[in-house]
């Protein structure tokens, strides 16, 4: 069997090779490829938003994939000639692949954001995605038809014909789409302006445009001058106890996830009975950790926020650690705060097998318990904040974030190609990794509250994810599209806030009474200036949801020491 299985690889091998095309030929043949097949999810959904029209044109929607082929063939034309003609053209098939592997799978749209976030993933992340399902994907709708281009045999003409030939092509296929667009513009415009988002499914030039502009921005525009928002920002506190902050910066969480903001499964057994407030209105500043953790700790906002602009100037971690307090960026999302953490104490935790709580490429987020005790336990300054990233929800491998003890809601999904198990085991494996979050932020409380009842000393926990998660939804899994179309389950995030009640800085029921206001990561810069008593002149009172429920008399004294509009 396998003697013949062998001989009809080699026949195919053979035909294949002793085929022979022009070079126009073969570029027809690819174009026609990238368009009917590895553009697949474009056209579903632009079909879908053409005859969802009112009073569609039949003539436009048949003639809606002879204009992208058009495109197509425009585009590859300019690109390959001669030698260059099957190493870019294989190329762009294996990278179209990868790509039609992901949006047809997860629903990813490859924008500057993705690429950006792409770029920042390390190997770790990269291999959680391999499985066989998406190794047998690739090899059929990338390899094969690469070694097909690779194999047929490409007859070329003198280099001036061959110039005159593609130069014909180019002329041809732009008059035909021309004629296309021209006479169908006034359904392109309709169809574009009310789907904006179309564009980014277009493989693989969406991909490549984005690249560049990613390339261009972070490697040959000049640096800018770090730019200083407050020299002198000070600490005033409302007693002389030591204050301890621990900030959990959480991943992939999704707000609507939480038993806390009204989720009918369990997923929050532990902090409700510590007295947590969560405020259940929260959104992200991005749908990807590259862009939200960068923009949630940067002055800029959300509508303003530019990575190159938001690296070049001081973020809330600087100003609270120029203030004076001490601060500590430990990580268990592989060393990575995205440039946050960049001039201040960091703890990377390593992922050696030897620690029970790891397995050598990712550690369960118990993990990071003991630095936070080892730091508590050895307290330098009168004001603390420590930083925990975790690893969280992240996915697809979701059966990793937790261990078989926590393992509450069964059956779970426990493989990383999360589209071909059920959707109850899919959910009920995101469900174990909240619930699990929730023990840990827990035993951050308890840590918290010990060192209080002991020491006297006053101490808080902000905790706030960075985007939420797809598992489904309208075809959609994991998180990174464009935020201007993302789904609510990927910027809808939770923010879960604790202190130490003796604590007569901030009314607890003047913060229940604000949960449900509307907020987003722009708040969290104030926020945390104001839960580590940090005056500073980049403070802004207005955008601080916190602030009308800080104590009266320390509102008063931050007012005399700062004549500033923007006070703490």
């Amino acid at each position: 069997m396998n003697s013949k299985t062998i001989s009809s690889s080699e026949i195919i091998i053979n035909v294949i090779k002793h085929l022979t095309l022009t070079s126009n030929q073969l570029l027809l043949l690819v174009s026609a490829y990238i368009t009917l097949i590895l553009n697949l999810p474009f056209l579903t959904k632009s079909m879908t938003a053409i005859t969802s029209l009112e009073d569609y044109n039949l003539l436009f929607l048949l003639t809606f994939p002879a204009f992208l082929f058009g495109l197509t063939v425009i585009l590859q034309s300019l690109f390959s000639f001669k030698w260059l003609l099957k190493p870019t053209l294989i190329i762009t098939v294996l990278l179209s692949a990868l790509m039609f592997y992901a949006t047809l799978t997860y629903g990813v749209v490859f924008d500057y954001g993705m690429v950006q976030n792409a770029v920042e993933t390390d190997s770790a992340e990269l291999f959680s995605y391999l499985n066989l399902y998406a190794v047998i994907f690739f090899t059929v709708f990338g390899i094969i038809p690469a070694m097909f281009i690779y194999l047929v045999n490409v007859t070329y003409s003198p280099l001036f014909k061959q110039i005159i030939n593609r130069v014909k092509l180019i002329v041809v296929t732009l008059i035909l789409t021309v004629c296309i667009g021209g006479v169908f513009y006034s359904n392109y415009a309709a169809v574009g302006r009310n789907n904006k988002d179309l564009i980014s499914y277009i493989t693989p030039y969406k991909f490549v445009d984005s690249a560049y502009k990613y390339v261009r921005n972070h490697y040959f525009y000049p640096p800018l001058k770090f730019k200083l928002l407050d020299t002198a920002p000070q600490i005033v506190k409302a007693n002389n106890n030591k204050k301890v902050t621990v900030f959990v910066l959480g991943e992939t969480a999704r707000a609507q996830s939480f038993s806390l903001n009204g989720y009918q499964k369990q997923t929050n057994r532990y902090t409700p009975k510590q007295g947590v407030i969560s405020f259940n209105n929260m959104a992200s500043c991005g749908t990807a950790t590259a862009i939200s953790v960068p923009c949630m700790f940067s002055r800029l906002d959300k509508k303003e926020y530019n990575k190159r602009i938001a690296t070049a100037q001081q973020n809330v971690i600087d100003i609270v650690h120029l203030a004076g307090a001490d601060v500590l960026w430990v990580s268990n999302n592989n060393g990575s705060c995205k440039g946050v953490c960049t001039r201040v104490k960091t703890e990377k935790i390593a992922t050696d097998k030897g620690n029970p709580l790891c397995d050598g490429e990712y550690c369960f987020d118990e993990v990071l318990l003991q630095p936070l005790r080892k730091k508590l336990t050895n307290l330098s300054s009168d004001n603390t904040l420590i930083v925990l990233h975790m690893i969280g929800s992240h996915g697809p491998t979701y059966f990793k974030r937790y261990p078989s003890d926590k393992r509450i809601f069964t059956p779970d999904c426990q493989r990383s190609d999360i589209q071909n198990c059920t959707e109850q085991e899919l959910i009920n494996s995101y469900d174990n990794t909240i619930a699990y979050t929730d023990y840990v932020l827990a035993q951050v409380i308890s840590e918290l509250a010990e060192l209080s009842n002991k020491q006297n000393v006053t101490t808080s926990m902000l905790y706030v994810s960075d985007h939420g998660e797809s598992l489904g939804e309208s075809g959609v899994y994991l998180h990174g599209l464009p935020y201007a179309f993302a789904p609510q389950e990927q910027t809808h995030v939770p923010m879960i806030f604790w202190t130490n009640t003796e604590q007569n800085e901030l009314n607890l029921h003047c913060l229940e009474s604000v949960s449900s206001n509307v907020m987003s990561h722009d708040n969290v810069f104030d926020v945390l200036l104001n839960i580590t008593s940090v005056q500073t002149k980049s403070y802004h009172r207005t955008n601080d949801p916190f602030y009308n429920c800080k104590s009266a008399v320390i509102a008063r004294r931050s007012s005399l020491n700062n004549n500033q509009e923007v006070t703490n």
